[in-house]
């Protein structure tokens, strides 16, 4: 991945709109994006474009996933909300 794209989606992790999700999209991207393939990239940055609350509710568990999101990337975003974020 180019390092200006790779910047561009670290910084909208990172100001997703809410503060639980710039903690677990920006954590998730400070520590996976640079090892996601260029396919799996794009799957995250049409994630990180969809409504902020479904997205929170979607990684938490708290709603179900749409069939079209939910894909690899998205369940290495709730292993991580699971596993490795820090409670919010």
């Amino acid at each position: 991945m180019d390092q200006d794209r790779l910047k561009r989606l670290m910084f909208r992790a990172h100001h997703m709109g809410s503060n639980e999700n710039d903690i677990l999209f920006g954590g998730f991207a400070a520590k996976y994006l640079e090892t996601l393939t260029s396919q799996q990239a794009e799957r995250f940055e049409s994630l990180i474009a969809e409504n902020d609350s479904d997205l929170f509710n979607w990684v938490t568990g708290k709603a179900d996933i749409p069939a079209e999101l939910d894909h690899d990337v998205m369940a290495m975003l709730k292993k991580f909300v699971q596993s490795e974020a820090a409670p919010i």
